[in-house]
């Protein structure tokens, strides 16, 4: 186990958080760059269980399958969001390689990059998508009902007979209007579904 974490230590990326753990999650190695993003230095983290940077995010059912992976003897790939030492969070795209030997020296070896700028930008993009369905309910039916009933009021004024010719003209003038409101509101739901279902298309093939 020593030899293979020098040649860890010697073949690794700066850029890549690395570390190794036992059987029950107990850091036995972290390379620098673990210690620089968690904010812990080496010796808090080795010897130290890895949930030392869970954010509770998760739910158990997620490292459950995790470990079940692992410990099956393959390899498990997935993003998680962890917490450094001063409660900030992060989150790293992680693949864990079991290490083969004995049973009882068992080990993981973990490969992580930080993946913030892509969560962030998921992220906004999300928000955007619930802005634009917001608006779109605002439009369904907080505009475009109130002009629904203005135009039923219209149509059932056209029928009355005895009204001033001035009386339907105005009625006339107000329909047309609030018919070509109703048309300018479907116009803007038909573009706001376009772009919120192109969005989320986008965000499917990502």
């Amino acid at each position: 186990m020593k030899l293979l974490l020098q040649n860890i230590a010697r073949q690794q990326d700066g850029n890549v958080i690395c570390s190794v753990t036992d059987k029950k999650g107990i850091i036995l190695y972290a390379n620098e760059k673990f210690c620089q993003i968690s904010g812990y230095t080496v010796d808090e983290l080795v010897g130290a269980n890895h949930n030392i940077i869970n954010s509770g995010l998760h739910p158990r059912s997620f490292f459950k399958e995790m470990w079940k992976t692992i410990s099956s003897g393959n390899i498990w790939q997935g993003e998680i969001r962890n917490k450094t030492k001063d409660n900030r969070y992060y989150w790293v795209d992680t693949i864990i390689f079991p290490i083969h030997g004995a049973a009882s020296e068992e080990s993981y070896f973990s490969v992580r990059t930080v993946i913030d700028e892509k969560k962030n930008a998921e992220f906004r993009k999300e928000q955007r998508i619930n802005e634009l369905e917001n608006l779109l309910f605002t439009i369904s039916h907080e505009m475009r009902q109130p002009i629904s009933q203005i135009l039923g009021l219209m149509h059932l004024l056209s029928e009355e007979k005895q009204l001033p010719e001035e009386l339907k003209q105005l009625i006339n003038f107000l329909n047309n209007s609030a018919s070509e409101l109703d048309n300018h509101t479907r116009k803007i739901i038909k573009q706001v579904e376009h772009i919120a279902n192109q969005d989320k298309i986008t965000e499917a093939l990502r």
